[in-house]
C-alpha cells in the first residue's frame, strides 16, 4: 500500500487521510506517549519510512490530527453565531450538531478530551487562541439575547460548558453508556433521545419567567 513520492496528488491525499484517520484512533486509544510514529504506520498500511514523508515527527502528526478535530469541532459550533435567529431553534440545532459530531467521530471527539484532561501539554496555545474566541463570541450571543428578553438570565460561560459536557460524553464516555445499556454500542435512537432531552433541558432553563 505504499505510495511513493511521485504519484498523483489523489492519492498523496488519499493516503494522507488514512494516515490520520489511523493516528486519531491511536491517539485516542493510547494517548501521545503510548503512540509511536510504527504504530500509526502499521494501522495505516504502510511504512515507517512512508509515513515520515509526509509527517516527519510524531508531535508533528499528532497536531495535525487535533487540528483537524479542532476545524470540525468548531465548524459545528457555528450555529450560535446566528443570533438573530430564534433562541430555541438555534439552540437545538446546536446541540444537534454537537451530538452529531460525537456520533460520526467519536475517535476524533476523544483525542481532543485526552489532550484536554492531560492539561492541554501539547495544545493549549491552540486551543487559546482559537476556541476562547469563538466561547466569547457565543457569550456574547447570550448576553444580547438576554438584554433583548429573549431568554432567561443565565450564566452563558457555565451554560456553554453544561453543553459541551453533555454532548460531548456521548463519544468520549460512550464505553460506560453501553455498559450501563447493556449493548454494543449506541444507536440512532439513543442519539435522538440525547437531542431532544438535552435540547428540552436547556429551552427550559433558557424559558423567560411568566
Amino acid at each position: 500500500m505504499d505510495i511513493k513520492v511521485n504519484d498523483t496528488p489523489a492519492r498523496r491525499d488519499r493516503l494522507e487521510s488514512a494516515i490520520l484517520a489511523a493516528a486519531t484512533r491511536l491517539f485516542a486509544e493510547c494517548g501521545f506517549e503510548g503512540s509511536t510514529i510504527a504504530a500509526v504506520a502499521e494501522r495505516a498500511g504502510i511504512s515507517k519510512q512512508n509515513l515520515l514523508y509526509y509527517f516527519p515527527t510524531k508531535h508533528g502528526l499528532y497536531r495535525r490530527v487535533l487540528d483537524e478535530v479542532l476545524d470540525d469541532w468548531l465548524a459545528r459550533m457555528a450555529h450560535l453565531a446566528d443570533a438573530d435567529g430564534e433562541p430555541e431553534d438555534v439552540l437545538r440545532a446546536y446541540v444537534a450538531a454537537k451530538l452529531r459530531f460525537s456520533r460520526e467521530q467519536p475517535w476524533a471527539s476523544r483525542v481532543y478530551a485526552m489532550e484536554v484532561i492531560g492539561g492541554a501539554k501539547f495544545y493549549g496555545e491552540q486551543i487559546r487562541a482559537r476556541v476562547v474566541p469563538l466561547l466569547q463570541r457565543d457569550i456574547e450571543v447570550f448576553e444580547r439575547w438576554m438584554a433583548q428578553g429573549r431568554i432567561a438570565r443565565v450564566d452563558a460561560t457555565h451554560l456553554l460548558f453544561a453543553l459541551w459536557a453533555m454532548t460531548q460524553s456521548y463519544a468520549d464516555f460512550a464505553a460506560q453508556m453501553t455498559l450501563v445499556l447493556e449493548r454494543p454500542e449506541l444507536t440512532g435512537a439513543d442519539f435522538a433521545n440525547a437531542e431532544q432531552l438535552i435540547g428540552d433541558m436547556v429551552v427550559r432553563a433558557l424559558a423567560r419567567p411568566a
